[in-house]
């Protein structure tokens, strides 16, 4: 009898495991690895300040922060390189186009646009809004971030003016990488300003089944 691809795939890939606490960066690593039928253990961790302080977990997260991932004795930080490693590791072509093209180059682009451009702001509202203690909020750092995140959304409504999804007609892990950081936006009341496009296209990758499933862990 033979073997199906992902039968295959699973016996390659039996030992990722994503350390995860709801609500925070680790969505992209679960939603990519649905997308993927990637076989993935989620390990979600009480993240209160002991544990981020531990020894054991600094030794995998030097920041301390969320997620971590490990791929048998290979760990890593860092969301947005995680998603690309799995793209790389196991995605066999899919979800990213190919390397040396202008499509891979606007692939990078919304990528890194996602987490070094977009994120920032929501993650300084976030912090003024809602982490910090009310003492250390400054109302100033959430209306400056609100502006930027603003800006960031006005090139997004901007970039998705050439089909469904980021690249066109092809869905690719970078969307993942968007579809995170408009989950912040929404949270925090951005996508009420009139983003037709954005909009549009949010409700897209939310009726995608393996986000609705990895939104839930």
């Amino acid at each position: 009898m033979n073997a199906t691809t992902s039968e295959i795939r699973a016996i390659i890939v039996m030992d990722l495991t994503l350390y995860h606490v709801p609500g925070s960066r680790s969505l992209r690593i679960i939603w990519l690895c649905y997308e993927l039928e990637l076989p993935l253990a989620i390990e979600t961790i009480d993240f209160g300040r002991e544990f981020r302080d531990s020894a054991a977990w600094r030794a995998m997260s030097p920041t301390g922060k969320v997620p971590v991932l490990r791929d048998g004795n290979f760990t890593m930080f860092e969301s947005g390189a995680m998603v690309q490693y799995l793209a790389d590791a196991y995605g066999e072509g899919r979800l990213q186009p190919t390397p040396g093209t202008e499509a891979a180059a606007l692939f990078q682009q919304w990528c890194w646009f996602a987490e070094a451009t977009f994120a920032r702001p929501l993650g300084d509202i976030a912090q003024h809004s809602v982490i910090r203690p009310p003492s250390e909020r400054i109302p100033a750092v959430v209306d400056d971030g609100k502006v930027r995140a603003l800006a960031c959304l006005d090139a997004l409504e901007q970039g998705l003016n050439t089909g469904p999804f980021l690249l066109g007609d092809l869905f690719t892990a970078a969307d993942i990488n968007m579809g995170y950081s408009l989950v912040l936006a929404e949270r925090f009341g951005l996508l009420e300003q009139g983003y037709k496009r954005v909009n549009a296209y949010f409700d897209r990758l939310k009726a995608r089944p393996a986000f609705i499933e990895a939104i839930t862990r």
